[in-house]
């Protein structure tokens, strides 16, 4: 049975780079066809289209290859057979925006998306991804806002993009929650509130989400922003947000 993988990415090469990675093989080992080969688009990408590419394993590679199961519904970030959403305008304009930041910063990795209800999610996976990360994650953020707006602006109903580069989102949500945990270890020990450090908007989301069913505190925000924090307190002296 013939093996492909569809994959659309900034470049030709990027693609075929993707696809190949997937499979596990090399250009010799493959055949490729170029589905699109993409365009710049206008102002901020709007317009832009990713390039676009279908790699092949040859007739020998395919035997050996192990087959999937049948059972099999993991998301792998380009499966047709997923049961998603489909690929929205938003979608396109969100994965467009963000693939054109990264070009534009020399950031050149692979991207995956999907969306599920109103939420698009979007991962960018590669060894240089620092630039588009920044400084406690503050070049993420915006970037995220924008592609926000941008995908707002594609879409009648409204959607929340998801964008995460170089795993810094999962690997930071590992570290609120530990902060978190050390923040009600401290308000239980001593029955004083306990001010965590500032954060931004996301972040913070994240705690009040976090420690919502947790027995004996409760959370609420002060300070203005840039330095706006998560106040942890016993749940007898609650304040609102």
């Amino acid at each position: 049975m013939e093996k492909s993988v569809t994959k659309t990415a900034a470049t030709v090469d990027q693609a075929v780079a993707a696809a190949l990675e997937e499979l596990g093989c090399t250009k010799d080992e493959v055949t490729i066809e170029v589905i699109n080969e993409g365009s710049q688009g206008g102002f901020l990408g709007v317009g832009r289209k990713d390039a676009e590419v279908k790699v092949t394993l040859n007739d020998a590679q395919t035997a050996d290859a192990a087959e999937p199961e049948a059972d099999d519904d993991t998301y792998y970030g380009d499966d047709e057979n997923f049961e998603g959403d489909a690929v929205s305008e938003a979608e396109d304009a969100a994965v467009g925006f963000v693939a054109e930041v990264l070009s534009g910063i020399g950031i050149h990795g692979n991207m995956d998306s999907y969306r599920e209800d109103d939420t698009i999610y979007i991962s960018v996976s590669g060894s240089d991804c620092g630039a588009a990360i920044g400084r406690h994650g503050d070049t993420l953020e915006a970037i995220s806002y924008m592609t926000n707006l941008i995908a707002n602006k594609h879409s009648e109903d409204r959607v929340h993009v998801h964008l995460d580069v170089g795993g810094y989102r999962k690997h930071r949500e590992q570290v609120i929650k530990s902060l978190a945990d050390k923040a009600v270890y401290k308000v239980r020990k001593t029955g004083k509130k306990y001010v965590m450090e500032p954060m931004c908007p996301s972040e913070r989301r994240m705690v009040h989400s976090y420690l919502q069913e947790v027995d004996g505190v409760s959370t609420h925000s002060e300070g203005e922003e840039p330095s706006r924090s998560v106040v942890v307190t016993p749940a007898e002296k609650t304040a609102e947000e």
